[in-house]
């Protein structure tokens, strides 16, 4: 008679379901979920995204029917993947603020969507604030600066306060006021139709290259030239006609030649009073 203890264990299930395929979830799912940075509709859409594509997406919504083709151990044994998965791509800060034993997928994915649209009004007025506020001066590249006022459009979105592409261009060429970059934001904000955000970056990205091609251009093209010898200058000066002490100029001559008519004049005069006085002694 057999005890307890002999009973075999239960055999390994045949099923197979494309989900025990997946190693590393943050191939796919590179973003890590962070309460500082709020990507949070970001992250939602590449999770969403990887769950149905693995068709494991009733695990999180719950608008999605569950599957019948498959059995309960299976259900269970997938739920515990897509919890993994979230654990995966969170901050520790979150992972320990919803971490615990016993929840579903599902709850753990409604714990992360109540901590991040908690409270939307206070925090839409923050984002709002931060928004507008923003400017390149806060930033050493200009793709940085478009990079974070994308984050805060996210982050409103987050809130409900949803930012149109006309908004987020024109808040762009806002934070450029009193930069080397007016004369591409005045030409951004003139275009009609206004670009796209892309559009709009691009343009920016292409004049902070140029610019700074043309300062390494003109730093190497100072450094790069040999200094030049200097020719030696012969000892002798080219001989400089006489000139008069204290004349000069057309002036000079002028005085010059007013005296020696004055002394000519001045020497006949005399000589024809000395005649005349002869003339009469005579």
């Amino acid at each position: 008679m057999a005890k307890d203890d002999d009973v075999p264990p239960p055999a390994a299930s045949s099923e197979f379901h494309p989900v025990l395929g997946v190693t590393n979830i943050k191939n796919t799912i590179s973003l890590i979920l962070d309460r500082e940075k709020v990507q949070y509709s970001n992250w939602v859409e590449l999770f969403e995204c990887h769950a149905h594509s693995f068709n494991v997406l009733d695990h999180i919504d719950p608008y999605t029917p569950k599957p019948t083709d498959i059995s309960e151990a299976l259900w269970k044994h997938l739920d515990s993947i897509v919890k993994q998965w979230i654990y995966g791509t969170v901050s520790h800060d979150l992972l320990q603020t919803i971490l615990c034993r016993g929840d579903s997928a599902h709850q753990l994915w409604n714990k992360l969507k109540g901590i991040f649209q908690h409270n939307k009004n206070t925090r839409a007025v923050y984002l709002e604030n931060k928004f507008t506020t923003l400017h390149l001066n806060n930033f050493s590249v200009v793709n940085a600066y478009c990079t974070h006022l994308k984050v805060l459009a996210d982050q409103l979105a987050n809130v409900d306060q949803q930012v149109t592409e006309q908004k987020l261009v024109l808040r762009l060429v806002a934070g450029l006021v009193n930069t080397d970059f007016d004369i591409v934001a005045t030409m951004i904000q003139q275009t009609d139709p206004l670009p796209t955000f892309e559009n709009a970056r691009n343009r920016l990205l292409a004049e902070e290259e140029r610019r700074s091609h043309d300062t390494s251009g003109s730093h190497n093209a100072f450094f790069a030239q040999p200094p030049q010898p200097v020719a030696p200058q012969p000892n002798h000066q080219p001989a400089q006609p006489p000139r008069n002490p204290g004349s000069g100029g057309r002036g000079g001559g002028d005085r010059g030649r007013s005296r020696g008519r004055g002394r000519g004049r001045g020497r006949g005069r005399g000589n024809t009073n000395g005649n005349n006085n002869g003339q009469q002694h005579a």
